[in-house]
């Protein structure tokens, strides 16, 4: 009897604290009912927490320890779900097939997702940078140290062991095709009042900075080349044909990537001055110097926009390529100047279900990449609208990751970008191919979505709340307050008494604080709000055919089997339209011939693979080689090659040689010939050069790196380089010498 009666008055209890909430939940839908393009998502408060029904299922959510007290069951049932579903992540031991011929390998860590039981590296830093430094410290930690890596005891000679960030596997066979494992800093900048860590993380820093700085950064550009980060299933945002040759991604240049080196550069400038390290003068001048030829680079005045990436030597620039997780980092690092950083949030398109990865589309692609909104993208996109005081984006980009968990019942992976599908059919293009609950990254952009996204505690614990007007209804209703409350930290947002008609933004007015208890007055003020950008095209016209290229005497004949509305690139630059055939003076410096078309609202595609011609002169035998320059001037040099260790798409035995030029009594010329995995024969990236009239010249080549030679990589067995020993080898062919202008 006594147990029933307890029963009852927990009830009763329970359903008078939730009779205000369930009052004002009838005139806001999004308070306890969910429901779009024909699903829908309930939430209500139980004795214990909270029952999510999701398209039927029912979902029962204990209390967490973080709780939010919003007029919202739905916002506050879906951060404990995030947090239950981080409590699942947390795992003993992490497995991939790809490891240890899929053995479990002992870990204290953070798991990546349901589908996804190991540890990578840009996942676990975007989700430490985003909320796991707050909410598990010490796994984020764990995650991070088994990403670090000295070299195999075969290879290591230094007197001081070297330590770098591993890059996963990946295109052509990893790094330094792709090239954003410095993202690591970017969440182990959050924990670095551990010591212990504070001083492992500087030796990485240093370490991978000086490799990356070697082997990757291009002086005439005053960029890192390297794939954009995480867009890194080349045919989803790359040109189709780098399925077949990934050359084109080696030597180009990505925002994003960029971007996190300047953050990078940023810290290690900060961690030297704290040591007294004379390179911090260093690490700032870099870090300006690539802040400026970021801006140079990506900036396109015509679209209002920062590309997601360039073209390499003799490829095409101006591309059009726009992916928000780039805009979003270029943001919110301060690079962009305020005026450009307005515009291109302003102008990134966006749908009524949110804002796609990449813009424009590809119709003739699977969604994953492509066509697709990810949480954790769509997390930093609502920091750079908070960076902007923009409130319509603000609630934009939070409604969109609320409907998301809230509609599949989990933090998902991914969804299709105009329906926040978790599946949608389009025949040989549906998608997403890959999809997993309880992804680690979404999960965080869940968790930074309450804790700063709305109650405002930034990363410096600052309390900084910006509220759009329009998400009032939701999280207040009828109330006066809402509350976060975190193990150290209680924090109190009070709403105003009164609101201006034309008033679109809550910010903090004033605040009363003890140690643990944060009472935040808020006010309303009008903000210059840029409108949704929803009318845009979605697609972009397909990438044209490779052109026919043809000596006819003094001229080139250049042909394209693609129609509509063509546009001719020499080297990196358009030079005019034209409707499919054209001819082009015949010179002895290379000339590197693509093509785009656009549509009819002006939109460009990417570029077709190039047609390079000019006056080559193979050079083979045995090493060193040597060849005598016809004239002075500046020369462009590759090698045939073949790597057949590993497929295009993963890996990690990219073949990178050193190549050394002596021309007479000049200093040596020394730069990176990469050769990634390859469909048969192909050349490798470019070196430039230069030589006097002729001068002899002597090309060596030196071994480089990659990732193969780490030892973390002694556990890989999905490859080549991996448990039988490190490969860094490719056959080559002749050296390929061709004026430059």
């Amino acid at each position: 009897m006594t147990e029933q009666c307890h029963g009852w008055k927990s009830l009763l209890i329970a359903a008078l604290i939730a009779l205000p909430i369930a009052a004002t939940s009838a005139a806001e839908p999004w308070s306890t009912e969910l429901q779009y393009r024909g699903r829908i998502t309930t939430a209500a408060v139980t004795p214990d927490g909270y029952q999510l029904t999701a398209n039927g299922v029912i979902r029962l959510l204990p209390r967490q320890s973080a709780v939010s007290t919003t007029a919202s069951p739905l916002f506050d049932a879906l951060f404990a779900l995030a947090q239950q579903e981080l409590e699942q992540a947390r795992v003993s031991q992490i497995t991939d097939a790809a490891f240890d011929h899929g053995a479990a390998l002992p870990c204290e860590c953070l798991e990546t997702g349901e589908k996804w039981k190991y540890v990578w590296t840009r996942d676990l830093a975007y989700a430490t940078d985003l909320a796991l430094f707050r909410f598990d410290p010490q796994r984020a930690r764990n995650g991070l140290e088994f990403k670090l890596s000295g070299l195999r005891a075969t290879i290591e000679t230094a007197v001081i062991p070297a330590s770098y960030v591993v890059q996963d596997t990946g295109s052509g066979g990893s790094w330094p095709v792709s090239s954003d494992r410095i993202v690591w800093f970017l969440g182990a900048r959050h924990l670095l009042s551990d010591p212990v860590f504070s001083e492992k993380v500087y030796k990485a820093l240093k370490d991978t900075l000086a490799q990356d700085r070697r082997h990757v950064f291009d002086k005439q550009r005053g960029l890192y080349r390297g794939e954009t980060s995480f867009l890194d299933w080349r045919e989803q945002s790359y040109p189709g044909w780098t399925a077949r040759n990934v050359n084109f991604i080696a030597e180009s240049f990505a925002l994003s990537t960029n971007v996190l080196f300047y953050q990078a550069l940023q810290l290690a400038k900060q961690m030297a001055q704290t040591r007294g390290d004379a390179d911090s003068a260093v690490y700032r001048q870099q870090a300006e110097q690539l802040g400026a030829a970021i801006e140079k680079n990506f900036w396109r005045e015509d679209r209002g926009l920062y590309m997601s990436y360039s073209g390499g030597l003799n490829a095409p620039r101006r591309i059009e390529a726009y992916d928000l997780l780039g805009t979003a980092l270029v943001i919110l690092s301060g690079i962009a100047p305020p005026a450009h950083a307005r515009r291109a949030l302003a102008n990134y398109p966006t749908w009524d279900a949110g804002s796609a990865v990449i813009w424009p589309e590809h119709d003739d692609v699977p969604i994953y990449h492509n066509r697709a909104i990810w949480p954790f993208v769509s997390a930093y996109a609502l920091r750079a609208a908070r960076t902007l005081d923009e409130p319509a984006r603000i609630a934009h980009e939070l409604r969109s990751i609320m409907r998301g968990a809230a509609l599949a019942g989990s933090n998902m992976e991914n969804y299709e970008f105009t329906t926040q599908a978790t599946t949608f059919i389009d025949g040989a293009n549906s998608g997403p191919v890959v999809n997993s609950k309880r992804q680690l990254w979404s999960v965080a952009a869940y968790l930074d979505m309450v804790v700063e996204g709305v109650f405002g505690l930034t990363d410096h614990d600052t309390i900084d709340p910006k509220i759009p007007r329009e998400l009032v209804p939701m999280l207040f209703g009828d109330r006066n307050e809402i509350r976060l409350d975190l193990a150290e930290r209680h924090i109190t947002l009070i709403k105003p008494a009164q609101m201006a008609d034309d008033a679109n933004l809550l910010v903090a007015d004033s605040s009363v604080a003890d140690r643990r208890d944060i009472r935040v007055q808020l006010r309303a003020r009008h903000v210059a709000s840029s409108p949704l950008p929803l009318q845009h095209s979605a697609y972009a016209p397909s990438t044209p055919a490779l052109p026919v290229v043809i000596r006819d005497g003094a001229h080139w004949q250049i042909r394209s089997t693609t129609t509509g509305p063509l546009h001719l690139y020499i080297n990196d630059r358009a030079v005019r339209n034209f409707s499919g055939t054209t001819t082009l003076a015949h010179r002895r410096e290379q000339q590197c011939i693509s093509l785009t078309r656009s549509d009819d609202k002006g939109i460009e595609s990417l570029p077709s693979d190039s047609v390079c011609v000019g006056d080559t002169v193979p050079v083979t035998g045995v090493w060193p080689r040597l060849w005598s320059a016809p004239r002075s001037g500046h020369y462009v040099v590759r090698l045939d090659y073949r790597n057949n260790h590993g497929p295009i798409n993963t890996g990690i035995t990219a073949a990178e040689k050193i190549l050394q030029v002596q021309c007479g009594r000049v200093d040596t010329q020394s730069a990176p010939l990469l050769m990634p995995h390859s469909v048969g024969w192909q050349a490798s990236t470019a070196m430039t050069f230069n030589a006097r009239a002729g001068e002899r010249c002597e090309f060596a080549l030196e071994n480089g790196f990659n990732m193969s030679m780490l030892a973390h990589y002694i556990r890989y067995t999905g490859g080549e380089g991996g448990a039988s020993g490190a490969i860094h080898a490719a056959d080559t062919g002749d050296l390929q010498i061709t004026p430059l202008d």
